[in-house]
């Protein structure tokens, strides 16, 4: 006979009456007890449980059914000694009758019932005795439809794979896999709890003495209105937490670039009135510049931080990356700082947000009972505040550390602004000290230059950074370069002004200069020769000035000559004498003599223009040909040579031919 549980979707059998030897019931004992039967069940031990099955955590990733079985064997032997029948006791384990039945008798048949309250054996010896009967069992909804890829999703695991990218892998990769993202989430899931706990996976709770430990943080609370710039910028809060009291520090700040760093901590150590032994900070630059990823890996600090460490006499103790509980007190902090303060309030502004601030972190965040030391922090602050270290005598000037690179116009970038340094420097890497008022540049250890910082005006350039030989060629100005020609006479300053003047349209600025600077290595008296000498044959080019004082020309004395004044003609062939005047100098001369005459521009000007009549538009330019060609023929620069048919070109190509001819 059955009745109906108390829980929906279970029966509950009423205790069973003797039976004969034929097996039929006697029908006078239904109902009665087995104390009233005359038939007293065997004294068994009860075992107090603490947790009901439906309570029961399971370690491994086991199934909710399994950590039912487990708490049910555990309980099995906690309501026997109350004389309930088996009606009662399925309801109370949260297990059918049937499955109650049938554990009872597995662990009597076993003899685990029997015996001392207090000797019960362990959960683990009763699920052995259980599982040695029963065997185990799963449902079909426990079995995962992706077991069979078990295996090869260990194996993405081991590569630190998110289900996500297992999934998509097995899909992409595996035309038979079948299985869901969610499928793949769970095996994820039971395969991560069967994975054994390592040592190093637990976090070892650190308990600090007074003033000997602080940790900091930035955490990111929303757009506030900047006053200066009058618009929404982001916002950080910066937070110094004392370790043993928990007493914090909080102020709000437009960015975490490293002058604002140390200006938090010194307002911090300021407002507790005293530094502690060891900051605890994150890995941001401003503090770390190459965090340590491993014991065997030293952490590279900013030389602006150390400074301010060693200013003040405390040490920094990086946190390891990726691990905010080690610095769990701060991390908690700011959740608590953003919660309780920036979460109902809103501000006009910073100023606003930092004025209301202060007055929390007294009245609210240092009146509170904190959650781990039980106590107010401001009481415990009163105990640590005789153990911290005292303010150093002297204020911090905020001194900014940065490692820059030298440009190739030898100049070092720092805050949108160029600073000369030495040149033989350029590519390498440097060391910048800035403090409110300097800049100091370090090579090696050793300061190279220092500049005045924030100096308005165009960025400066000096002349003891740049090589010798190459700073006059900043200045682009023909001032400048005639005064440097002055400095070597009156003659030199002549030339040069004939340079500039050479060319109506081509700026002559780098053939002065070059000239200018050759002439400075020689003494005064060789340079105004040579300009002498290269102003005498028309020679305006660098090179000419460069040969005579390579050849030692200028040591020789100007050729004297008599040339008879002739009256200036409008025809080519009336200045027959003249174009051949060269020809009174020795033959040794004429090369360089004609470069000057009236014949070799008319020549140049021919091989420059392919057209006859743009270069002589004029009616005589036939007979001038005819007197150059003449000319060039009887110095023997040229060479005739018979053209077969000359006479048959018409009149107006015949000078054409000729052209070519030479």
């Amino acid at each position: 006979m059955e009745s109906a549980c108390k829980r929906p979707g279970y029966k509950t059998a009423v205790s069973s009456p003797n039976r004969d030897e034929f097996g039929q019931t006697d029908r006078s004992e239904i109902g009665q007890t087995d104390r009233e039967r005359g038939n007293p069940r065997p004294v068994v031990r009860g075992v107090v449980c603490l947790r009901s099955s439906r309570d029961f955590v399971s370690p491994g990733g086991r199934s909710e059914s399994e950590a039912n079985r487990d708490g049910s064997i555990a309980r099995i032997g906690a309501v026997a000694p109350h004389g309930h029948g088996v009606s009662r006791d399925g309801p109370t384990l949260g297990i059918t009758p049937n499955t109650e039945r049938q554990y009872r008798e597995i662990l009597a048949a076993e003899g685990l019932l029997v015996g001392a309250v207090d000797a019960l054996p362990e959960l683990v010896e009763l699920k052995a005795a259980v599982v040695k009967h029963v065997g185990e069992k799963r449902t079909p909804q426990q079995t995962s439809s992706v077991e069979r890829w078990s295996k090869t999703v260990q194996a993405m695991m081991a590569k630190e794979a998110t289900p996500k990218a297992i999934y998509d892998c097995l899909r992409l990769e595996h035309q038979e896999f079948a299985g869901s993202l969610p499928a793949i989430k769970r095996l994820y899931a039971r395969l991560c709890g069967e994975t054994p706990v390592e040592a190093t996976d637990i976090a070892i709770p650190v308990l600090s003495a007074p003033g000997e430990i602080a940790q900091v943080d930035f955490r990111y609370v929303g757009k506030l209105d900047d006053p200066v710039q009058g618009v929404l910028r982001k916002a950080w809060v910066f937070v110094m937490v004392l370790t043993y009291s928990r007493h914090l520090f909080a102020r709000v700040v437009f960015d975490q670039l490293v002058p604002t760093w140390m200006a938090l901590h010194v307002e911090a150590f300021k407002h507790f009135g005293g530094v502690v032994e060891t900051v605890v900070p994150d890995n941001l630059k401003a503090a770390v510049v190459r965090a340590a990823f491993g014991v065997s890996e030293q952490p590279a600090l900013n030389r602006s931080y150390r400074e301010l460490a060693r200013h003040y006499g405390f040490k920094i103790d990086p946190a390891p990356p990726y691990s905010p509980e080690k610095k769990g007190g701060v991390e908690s902090a700011v959740k608590y700082v953003k919660r309780n303060f920036f979460a109902p309030r809103d501000f006009a502004d910073i100023h606003d947000a930092n004025r209301r601030l202060d007055a929390w972190t007294v009245e609210i965040a240092g009146q509170r009972i904190h959650g781990s030391t039980h106590e107010r922090p401001l009481e415990r602050f009163e105990i640590e505040r005789s153990s911290l270290r005292t303010l150093p005598p002297t204020p911090f000037e905020c001194v900014q550390w940065k490692q820059v690179t030298v440009h190739t116009d030898s100049q070092i970038e720092f805050e949108r602004r160029l600073y000369p340094v030495p040149w033989r420097l350029m590519g390498k890497k440097v060391w910048v000290q800035a403090t409110p008022k300097t800049i100091a540049v370090y090579w090696e250890d050793t300061r190279v230059a220092t500049h005045q910082r924030n100096k308005p005006g165009p960025p400066e350039v000096y002349d003891q950074y740049l090589p010798d030989q190459r700073s006059p060629l900043r200045y682009p100005s023909q001032s400048f370069w005639l005064e440097r020609a002055a400095r070597l006479g009156d003659e030199v300053v002549a030339y040069v002004r004939e340079v500039f003047a050479c060319d109506d349209v081509l700026s002559q600025l780098r053939t002065v200069q070059a000239v200018v600077t050759h002439l400075e290595k020689f003494p005064p008296a060789r340079a105004q020769a040579a300009c002498r000498r290269a102003q005498y044959y028309g020679n305006y080019t660098y090179p000419g000035v460069r040969d005579i004082l390579r050849q030692g020309l200028d040591r020789e004395p100007l050729p004297v000559v008599v040339v008879p004044a002739a009256t200036p003609t409008e025809r080519p062939r009336e200045a027959g004498d003249e174009l051949f005047t060269f020809t009174q100098f020795p033959p040794a001369q004429w090369k360089a003599l004609r470069t000057t005459n009236a014949i070799e521009r008319i020549n140049e000007e021919f091989r420059r223009r392919t057209k006859m009549q743009a270069s002589l538009p004029n009616e005589d330019a036939e007979d001038a040909v005819v007197l150059l060609m003449f000319g060039l023929l009887c110095n023997g620069q040229i060479r005739l040579r018979r053209m077969v048919g000359w006479k048959d070109l018409p009149r107006t190509n015949r000078s054409v031919g000729m052209a070519e001819a030479a």
